[in-house]
């Protein structure tokens, strides 16, 4: 016989679970024949293999108490996902359940694609548990429209043989980073010690959404941002004023200074030492970790302005508003958003819990773990979320753009007020377009 105190806190959270759905699901047998469509997007093998086990799960669970109901995955191509979901709304057949990226919530619910999430009594109790920086991005004019199993993380990840070696402060705590003037000297310590490119900023990404999550809190933290925010009409006077052109001109002179390679051959620079520092998310930790060992170490953002800012969100879940079983689709959120199922997601994808509950239970992100810092970092207040606008596939596309270009010398100033002419004029056309 099993020893419960030798259950793992995953499975004995697993177990809890299921005695939960299952006495919820007793309440309201699903009548027999229904079936949930679930879109996800096709990303890595191993979150995809957690989704199947956590659908499997939720359907065992009718099953054992007479319920006929079965939710179905559908992977979808994350490349072209958006397209997809389009096409699906135009053509009248969203599935009742839909994973989406984090930015897109504001557009989706503007084109009345999703089923307002915020009067739902049953999923009071979820949206009390998420962090707040998951709240906010699934939230449109006051109402919520999405559920996030998990958030990202943004920081810094170096080489603690190299920075001990150059002589520098390693700051551990959220809020501890290093300042503008101390950053800059610690990149030109690092390339006087003969570390080739001293950060790496992923620029092998290529241009794209990765320029506006992972870059835009540089423009936030020297003051600036991607749009006015109360009105989310015009980002005139915030991406081209002077905090945002400072910020700008910074990252153009650590590239001038051969601190940051803009055409990296490959992703590996600081795995093999080319880099000492690189600027990214929680998603590389296990290969960083393979590589390094105990010389890898994580440090929080600079603080270049007020205060430190970093980027948040990823894909979360919600509701169309077209669902023909909306208190089965309810049912399912509420499962996926356990503690089991969130930490099922989060053991394989390594991203940060999304709720406080599970959050204590993850080996990685919990009191002790060594990815405490990007849990700190949202917790505090730090995470800026995308801009919450039904026109935000313009603005980063725009702000992307521009980046690219003030990395390969463009004048900043410049390339930022053409930035914000064209964000505006398409703000405007696509307001006038809207019924």
């Amino acid at each position: 016989m099993e020893n419960p105190l030798e259950l793992t806190a995953g499975v004995r959270a697993q177990r809890a679970h299921m005695a939960f759905l299952a006495i919820g699901l007793a309440c309201s047998l699903p009548v027999a024949g229904q079936t949930l469509d679930v879109w996800v997007h096709a990303g890595l093998g191993p979150e995809r293999d957690a989704y199947t086990a956590s659908i499997k799960a939720f359907n065992e669970a009718g099953r054992n108490l007479g319920g006929k109901a079965q939710a179905v995955l559908v992977p979808v191509p994350e490349v072209g996902y958006n397209e997809a979901v389009a096409k699906a709304a135009a053509d009248g057949r969203l599935p009742c359940v839909l994973e989406f990226d984090g930015p897109n919530v504001a557009a989706y619910a503007a084109a009345g694609h999703l089923l307002p999430l915020e009067n739902v009594q049953s999923l009071a109790r979820i949206r009390n548990s998420m962090l707040t920086s998951l709240v906010r991005q699934g939230t449109v004019n006051g109402r919520l429209y999405s559920v996030a199993q998990y958030d990202s993380g943004l920081g810094l990840w170096g080489n603690r043989n190299m920075l001990n070696a150059a002589g520098v402060r390693i700051p551990a705590r959220a809020g501890d980073g290093w300042t503008l003037t101390e950053f800059e000297d610690v990149l030109k310590r690092l390339k006087n010690a003969g570390v080739p490119s001293p950060l790496d900023m992923k620029f092998n990404y290529g241009v794209g959404e990765w320029f506006t999550y992972g870059l835009a809190p540089i423009v936030q933290g020297f003051g600036g941002d991607l749009i006015e925010r109360r009105s989310m009409r015009s980002a005139q006077g915030v991406l081209n004023g002077p905090g945002a052109v400072k910020a700008m001109s910074a990252l153009q002179s650590w590239i001038k200074a051969g601190y940051v390679d803009v055409m990296p051959k490959d992703d590996r620079a600081f795995i093999e030492g080319r880099s000492a520092l690189s600027w990214v998310g929680h998603w590389v930790y296990k290969d960083y970790k393979q590589a390094l060992g105990d010389n890898l170490v994580l440090m929080p953002l600079p603080r270049f302005g007020v205060r430190p800012v970093v980027g948040s969100g990823s894909w979360n879940f919600g509701i169309a508003a077209s669902c023909k079983e909306p208190q089965l689709a309810i049912r399912f959120i509420e499962h996926l958003m356990s503690s089991a199922e969130v930490l099922r997601v989060t053991d394989v994808n390594g991203a940060v819990p999304g709720t406080g509950v599970a959050m204590a239970f993850s080996r990685h992100y919990g009191p002790t773990g060594e990815l405490r810092l990007y849990a700190d970092q949202l917790m505090s207040g730090q995470a800026q979320v995308r801009p919450a606008s039904p026109d935000y596939p313009a603005i980063t596309a725009e702000f992307s753009n521009a980046v690219n270009r003030i990395a390969r010398g463009a004048d900043p100033q410049q390339t930022l007020n053409q930035a914000v002419i064209n964000i505006d004029r398409k703000i405007e056309k696509a307001r006038a377009a809207r019924p």
